[in-house]
């Protein structure tokens, strides 16, 4: 049986990892209310790098167009996706699976810190529609509906985009690129 090798992503040469939507991401996912609303939603077929992007942007007073580059979601599907998968299918009850699944959990977390600089080298090298800062309100809640799977939201997860709306929000921090 002849198994067939993907082929390995192309990373652009220069891409920053440590960067303001990742220390951004990195600050939201303190609060417990955000976190656990973004696995809930994730639950539900939602992009958690996608949710904190809405966000960002609307601390920066720019809307998100839910577009993404085709690098974004092929490393989402291809390299997060499965290191989530891999470690969701670890059992925890399990004392034999508890390093491999602490392992690919760390290896999820530096996917998703990829993913994200994926996505701000896309912010960098586009631009975003300027939102009203007055508005901002407003801005989060286009930006979330703008990042959902679908263009029908469930009424069971409004309460989440609810609660993402007024925390993610909450923290401005100006400065750094726009994206769309």
């Amino acid at each position: 049986m002849t198994v067939q090798q993907a082929e390995p992503l192309e990373l652009p040469e220069h891409m920053e990892p440590d960067n303001p939507l990742w220390r951004y991401a990195l600050a939201q996912w303190q609060d417990p209310q955000v976190a656990e609303a973004c696995l809930e939603l994730q639950s539900e077929g939602w992009s958690v790098s996608r949710i904190l992007c809405a966000g960002w942007l609307a601390t920066q007073g720019q809307s998100f167009s839910g577009v993404e580059d085709a690098k974004v979601t092929e490393w989402r599907s291809r390299v997060t996706g499965c290191l989530r998968s891999a470690r969701k299918s670890v059992p925890r009850a399990n004392d034999h699976g508890v390093e491999l699944r602490d392992t690919l959990a760390k290896a999820e977390l530096l996917a998703e810190q990829l993913e994200l600089a994926l996505i701000w080298q896309t912010l960098k090298e586009s631009e975003a529609e300027r939102g009203n800062m007055q508005k901002s309100g407003t801005i989060i809640e286009q930006n979330l509906v703008a990042a959902a799977p679908s263009d029908n939201i469930p009424t069971r997860v409004k309460s989440h985009l609810e609660l993402l709306a007024s925390r993610l929000a909450g923290q401005t921090t100006r400065g750094g690129p726009s994206c769309s």
